[in-house]
């Protein structure tokens, strides 16, 4: 994994989040075992609307270390938005001029350009999101 930021193990084993409710699970088992999580949604829902998840879950899980990437594949605009909306991390999978420009305008605003990321637990549809991202954060 490649990433502007050599912070490696909050990328290691990503959430991908649909709502409210599948972050605060992930801030909660995350918070239990003491290791950082990363949220991820597609590029669809836009940084402003996980900016938002993530700050409402870190209000009912503050101890809990977290961060928000917004899943961009190849699209810089969408890179660029979310970027603009605050978002910590983006995954960007174009190309790599592209990469190397988002890169920058990543660093400007202190977030990480990810090229790479580890395919992420998706909580949907679990009886119980928080066990299973807890299985899942602690290596299960």
């Amino acid at each position: 994994m490649r990433e502007t930021d050599n912070d490696t193990a909050r990328f290691a084993r990503p959430v991908r989040v649909h709502g409210a409710a599948d972050a605060r699970a992930a801030l909660a088992a995350a918070m239990d075992l003491g290791v950082p999580v990363a949220l991820v949604a597609d590029a669809a829902a836009g940084g402003l609307w996980l900016r938002t998840v993530l700050e409402d879950a870190r209000a009912a899980v503050p101890e809990a270390v977290a961060c928000a990437v917004l899943d961009c594949g190849d699209r810089a605009g969408d890179a660029q938005a979310a970027l603009a909306a605050g978002v910590d991390a983006v995954l960007f999978t174009g190309p790599p001029a592209v990469a190397a420009r988002l890169a920058d305008i990543a660093a400007q605003k202190g977030a990480a350009l990810l090229t790479e990321l580890p395919e992420p637990l998706d909580p949907r549809g679990a009886r119980d999101a928080q066990a299973a991202c807890r299985a899942w954060l602690a290596g299960g």
